[in-house]
């Protein structure tokens, strides 16, 4: 039987002769390919700055840390995300806190955030920083996020791990208009890959020179940014304590060769999209929504199930779909349920949002890749399994 995964790589021939080169030349590190891999995504991007990573991780916690997020300081996010994006607030002696979602996006929903921030102010207990998370490659609504920003004076971190090439108010996200950092992720099933990898764009300089220094150790040698004059040729400082979070030129030239590609993806995306929604409008589910100005980059097409029938249960149709070939995910485990967190007392009642999405998401397979005869397979898969 076929295996039909939820996402997968589009790797082509121009992408290997890419990194062969890289392989063949001087500089398999800390070259001229990851400056350019940056260059070109701020251009993309509408962005002034890139810094490149290994991980989105890694970029997510350089941007709390250039931000200034530590002991003292509380952050919040979404609960419907991967771990990572409220890990790296902990990484930084913070804590962590979370705003309900919009159950039709799954994104934070910023009626909640206003709603907590109200509170959390008369309580004394505002964030310092807050990560609203681009669900599936949907972006959320930045610019009532950026005005509560302004009013509450926190600063904001995209996290666009799903959402690089999607569009937001007519514009590529990542142009950081309504925030301070963005992060996108170039895991291998993600939009565009490095392997492994993940950059964090912003328009301030500042930030961006601390995140250079923080990816590498802390170490500089600008004579500028040095406490004496440099004793030689050789000579280095490092000026604060950073970290090993370099991308490697390997992965920035499969980088530069993806992101050639990257607009046809989110093409394919949209293509492979159109059909679902064509294909189960009449069916018991809730299919993805955004916004007319906006283009969801489509990491992931979500459905969540709004039947009660126990034949067409959440658990049922999830292990009809894997036991037919169809690997279907759920995309997220709210985090305050990972054992982890359960620790630190969230409840799960706080989040009534979240849960209902939790309950009900499932995603369906959605890559470039993707041919119609495996899509019209999955749509008969999940039509049996909710018959």
């Amino acid at each position: 039987m076929d295996i039909i995964p939820y996402g997968r790589q589009d790797i082509s021939e121009a992408d290997i002769e890419a990194v062969v080169e890289v392989l063949r030349s001087d500089f398999l590190t800390q070259g001229p390919v990851v400056p350019e891999f940056e260059r070109q995504l701020a251009r993309y991007a509408g962005a002034q700055h890139g810094v490149a990573v290994n991980s989105a991780t890694s970029a997510l916690h350089l941007a709390c840390l250039a931000l200034g997020v530590g002991q003292g300081d509380v952050v919040w996010t979404t609960p419907i995300t991967f771990v990572a994006s409220a890990n790296c607030a902990l990484y930084c002696g913070a804590q962590v806190d979370f705003v309900d979602v919009d159950l039709h996006t799954g994104n934070m929903s910023a009626q909640a955030l206003e709603l907590k921030l109200a509170a959390s102010k008369k309580s004394g207990g505002l964030p310092r920083v807050v990560i609203p998370v681009h669900l599936c490659g949907n972006p959320c609504d930045m610019e009532k996020i950026h005005a509560l920003a302004l009013q509450y004076g926190f600063r904001v971190i995209e996290d666009a791990s799903h959402a690089i090439g999607g569009n937001y108010r007519g514009q590529k996200i990542g142009n950081c208009r309504f925030s301070d950092i963005t992060v996108f992720s170039f895991h291998p099933v993600k939009l565009i890959t490095t392997g492994e990898g993940g950059v964090a764009l912003t328009n301030d300089g500042a930030l961006a020179r601390k995140m250079q220094l923080l990816r590498s150790h802390g170490i500089t040698r600008e004579p500028d940014e040095m406490t004496q004059a440099p004793d030689g040729p050789w000579y280095y400082q490092q000026i604060m304590l950073g970290y090993n979070y370099r991308m490697t030129d390997i992965q920035a030239a499969l980088g530069l060769s993806q992101l050639k590609r990257l607009d046809e993806f989110i093409q394919k995306r949209q293509l492979i999209a159109s059909r679902y929604h064509q294909a189960l409008s009449d069916l018991p589910l809730a299919l993805p929504q955004t916004e007319q100005d906006d283009l969801s980059a489509f990491h992931l097409y979500v459905v969540r199930m709004l039947t009660t029938h126990p034949a067409g249960s959440h658990l049922h149709a999830f292990e009809y779909m894997r036991e037919n070939g169809i690997l279907v995910n759920l995309h997220y485990i709210p985090v305050y349920r990972q054992p982890y967190y359960q620790k630190m007392g969230y409840r799960v009642e706080d989040y009534p949002q979240s849960e209902a999405y939790y309950t009900a998401a499932i995603s369906l397979p959605i890559y470039p890749g993707l041919q119609p005869e495996q899509q019209d397979r999955v749509i008969h898969t999940l039509r049996q399994a909710l018959a």
